[in-house]
């Protein structure tokens, strides 16, 4: 038998929440945004999430259900989060800069315990859900490729719009 440290579990919440504190700092600094790039982000997911579900095979009926629910949850989500994304143009260079709001930062910590949460209680009530475990971890997958893929198709629909604002006020 396995011997697991009995501080394994502070361990296992700790490292997520300096990677959480990491990403924080570094969207609460303006930084330049390009518009051409917004889509890099989003494929990585959709690959990576893909690849994860693929391993997993066909869903149940009940798991497709969850998975559709949890990616408009995540697209509800990433809408919201990218309109709290503050953009600003440069009126004479049309430089692009981002910084994420303190509500979209609490959003991302909102979702790291929701998606610890989740987990506990599907580990411990499995039977009840008449789902796996996995079921449940691939729904928190899916949940982040809607909050992504909405949140940078936000920011780049306001980011061009803005842009071309700015562009036709400096013509004019």
């Amino acid at each position: 038998m396995q011997h697991q440290p009995a501080n394994l579990g502070v361990w296992a919440y700790l490292f997520p929440l300096i990677a959480i504190g990491m990403v924080i700092l570094r969207n609460s600094r303006a930084r330049r945004l390009r518009i051409e790039a917004l889509w890099v982000s989003p494929l990585v997911i959709l690959l990576l999430v893909g690849l994860a579900l693929a391993q997993e095979g066909v869903p149940s009926p009940a798991g497709l259900a969850l998975d559709i629910a949890a990616l408009a949850l995540g697209a509800l989500l990433g809408w919201w989060r990218g309109r709290f994304t503050h953009i600003t143009v440069d009126p004479e260079t049309h430089a692009l800069t981002s910084r994420a709001s303190p509500v979209g930062m609490l959003l991302i910590l909102g979702i790291f315990a929701l998606r610890y949460g989740l987990r506990t209680f599907a580990a411990e009530n499995a039977g009840a859900l008449h789902m796996s475990v996995s079921t449940v971890a691939d729904a928190a997958l899916v949940i982040t490729v809607g909050l992504v893929c909405a949140q940078r198709l936000e920011i780049a629909l306001r980011a061009s719009r803005l842009l071309a604002e700015a562009r036709a006020a400096k013509a004019a």
